[in-house]
């Protein structure tokens, strides 16, 4: 693998060695790099030899003093130094072969690498990993490690990943609790197979590790239209949302006596389908699993209620749209409802978007595409703007996952769109219309 540098800082050490764009870097004292964290571990000393391949084939040796954890200022053009992983398990539960077909390749693209659980928070099975790596994550203390447990019972692991090499993620939990390395853990629940007693068993086997492993969402099993050929799988009812949280909140009860901390929590999508109020912040230890749908909606109110009571009302008048799915529609209603107590004059549309792309049964607002958003508000009043959450686009683009452009939807409505974050006060000063 080829470490080609992309870009050279201004002032870095890099720049005063006169290594470019375009060069490669071979090696660090001798050592060949991998990947980036071979490299950020073998650059943290105060003399390095580092081996450089100039883009016309000469080899330069450079002898660098520095700072023991100063950087040396290159960028490369693959920010992993190495080819991605793919994912070898055939999850029963795994969105990604619920996509439909026509889609752009990437979406496809299955990833289980270890490496981008600490780049960029992404959940792991462990299952491609060898003894090597799990020594290399302990060596380096590379944390914190993000992991798709799914289940403690090895035979039901197995059989729900499809690989016979999956009933060991106790083990490798065991290793990093006894390294110190911090975790967070998720289950995604299906119906029938990891519920009930198996969820019981899960939890009860993770609160060993805790408070090395910091946090465990548990979120039900997302189902689109496309299972044609795929396992079956049920929806969870509100009799069964009801019996998660009652399992997760025992669980809760007891790690926050013992370690003072709640560890496990039940995304959203739980409280909602239950019919049950959201727990307090603090139940959440900080939101730590954000990103798991996991106390999204409690974490918006109370910063709702928080910018509010700083907002002078006025006469403004204004008019703005809003689009959200069916899942969190109740919640944001509830928000929007509250802006004529101080802007009588602001009047906002919501619009609930219904997932014709994933199907019905797909309800969070982060997977809406801009197909279903341009057909339902197509003749639908929109004020003088649009505004959406920057969870429906993509992360490295104006795009959204039906690959329509940002652009051409502002285009086919006619209307200025404004991208949000998902804070409370973002969400008051875009409808109140101040950041424009």
């Amino acid at each position: 693998m080829e470490h080609i540098v992309k870009e050279i800082l201004e002032g870095s050490i890099a720049q005063e060695m006169e290594i470019e764009p375009g060069d490669n870097i071979l090696a660090v004292n001798d050592h060949p790099i991998e990947d980036i964290f071979d490299y950020q571990y073998l650059i943290n000393d105060e003399y390095i030899e580092l081996l450089v391949r100039k883009s016309d084939g000469e080899e330069w040796l450079l002898e660098i003093d520095k700072d023991y954890d100063e950087d040396l200022g290159i960028v490369f053009e693959n920010s992993l130094m190495d080819n991605y992983k793919s994912c070898y398990n055939k999850c029963i539960f795994c969105f990604i072969d619920q996509n439909p077909k026509g889609m752009r390749d990437t979406i496809y693209f299955k990833d289980d690498d270890s490496r981008l659980s600490f780049l960029q928070g992404n959940y792991i099975t462990l299952t491609n990993m060898k003894e090597k790596d799990i020594d290399r994550i302990i060596n380096y203390h590379l944390a914190p490690i993000n992991i798709s447990v799914h289940t403690t019972n090895p035979k039901l692991r197995c059989s729900m990943l499809n690989n016979r090499f999956a009933g060991a993620i106790l083990d490798y939990i065991r290793k990093f609790y006894e390294a110190s390395i911090p975790m967070n853990g998720q289950i995604v629940l299906c119906k029938g197979i990891n519920d009930g007693e198996e969820l019981w068993r899960t939890i009860s086997d993770l609160m060993e590790f805790v408070p090395v492993m910091e946090s465990l969402s548990v979120v039900p099993v997302g189902l689109s239209d496309y299972r044609d050929g795929l396992f079956h799988l049920e929806p969870f009812n509100r009799e069964d949302a009801c019996e998660v949280i009652d399992i997760i909140e025992h669980f809760q009860k007891k790690a926050f006596e013992k370690h003072g901390t709640h560890f496990v929590q039940a995304s959203d999508e739980w409280y909602i389908n239950a019919g049950r109020d959201f727990p307090e912040a603090d139940r959440y230890d900080g939101f730590i699993q954000l990103e798991n749908g996991v106390g999204m909606v409690r974490l918006l109110m109370d910063e709702f209620d928080e910018e509010w009571s700083c907002v002078e009302g006025d006469d403004r008048e204004y008019e703005v749209s809003m689009v959200t799915g069916v899942l969190v529609y109740d919640s944001i209603k509830l928000l929007a409802n509250r802006i004529p107590e101080k802007f009588p004059n602001v009047k906002v549309h919501l619009y609930k978007i219904i997932n014709d792309f994933f199907g019905h049964r797909i309800t969070v607002t982060g997977l809406l595409t801009g197909g279903d958003i341009r057909k339902q508000l197509t003749g639908k009043p929109l004020g003088q703007r649009l505004i959406l959450p920057s969870n429906t686009l993509m992360a490295d683009e104006p795009k959204f996952l039906d690959d329509v452009t940002l652009a051409e939807l502002t285009d086919a409505l006619q209307v200025d769109v404004c991208i949000v974050e998902s804070s409370g006060a973002d969400f008051i000063h875009a409808v109140i219309g101040d950041d424009m």
